[in-house]
């Protein structure tokens, strides 16, 4: 747990009280390497944890595979630091025999930054990977009353987040049970969701019809990218969509709802699925 969540001595302030001194516990954050057969293919960085499911979920956001037997393996490379300890900061992925290696345009030709994914991208047409999966014809239909509680049971799910109060959180839910499938916390929302979605993967799940992806903070379009390209019908963000992924969103046939805090929502693209 310490490099999910490391502690640091801090003092606290509060005006008209003495200051105390404490340790206090901080979101972890390190770089993540994945390579693809050896070569380098991109750096981003992450909180520690769930680095299997982030790897095989960055290849599907980015199009590289779509299915569970499109990836033969993941193993950690050696990464041994100051202490000789492997900080297991570097993974090697073997794709499928037949499965096509990475587009050069998939590289990062430096890091990624936890708040912003896309940072490095040759351009705007080499992020509009085409999906394996279409939603617009997912039967998804949804109730006001059924989403409206989603983000309190998310919250509540966030352990690392009730320690630091520093991490995103990405969950999917059964949009007809309402069942919370699983949930992933990280420092960048964009790893949060990866971890979802190579979660879903690695479980032999893809596509990802009939559910819902929440996310704790606001819809970007590569978040929607990203749901489009696991096959997920409904995205639902607690805080703001930005104009580019409602576009992504009405072109996808994906229904993207923001602002969703009980009772209330506002939904952006695909209506006719929330009745």
């Amino acid at each position: 747990m310490s490099r999910i969540a490391p502690e640091r001595n801090v003092m606290r302030i509060t005006i008209g009280e003495p200051s105390r001194r404490q340790r206090d516990a901080l979101a972890g954050e390190e770089p993540l390497e994945l390579r693809v057969g050896g070569r380098s293919l991109a750096v981003t960085m992450r909180t520690p944890g769930a680095d299997f499911d982030l790897a095989a979920g960055f290849l599907v956001s980015e199009g590289v595979i779509s299915r569970t037997k499109d990836l033969a393996a993941m193993r950690y490379c050696s990464g041994v630091g100051d202490d000789g300890i492997n900080e297991y900061n570097v993974i090697d992925l073997t794709l499928a025999v037949g499965v096509a290696p990475p587009d050069d345009s998939v590289a990062r030709a430096f890091f990624t930054t936890s708040s912003c994914g896309l940072c490095g991208k040759a351009s705007i047409d080499a992020v509009r990977t085409r999906s394996a999966f279409d939603v617009r014809n997912d039967p998804l239909r949804l109730a006001p009353s059924f989403l409206a509680p989603l983000p309190n049971r998310l919250r509540a799910a966030q352990k690392v987040f009730e320690k630091t109060g520093g991490l995103h959180a990405a969950a999917l839910f059964d949009g007809e049970s309402g069942d919370l499938l699983v949930l992933r916390e990280d420092v960048g929302r964009h790893n949060a969701v990866d971890k979802v979605i190579g979660w879903a993967l690695r479980e032999g799940r893809l596509p990802l019809r009939g559910m819902i992806l929440l996310v704790s903070g606001r819809a970007s379009f590569e978040l929607v990218q990203k749901a489009v390209m696991a096959g997920i019908p409904a995205l639902c963000a607690v805080s703001a969509p930005s104009s580019l992924a409602v576009d992504l969103a009405q072109e996808s046939g994906m229904t993207l709802i923001g602002f969703l805090r009980d009772p209330s929502m506002v939904v952006y693209a695909g209506t006719e699925r929330v009745q």
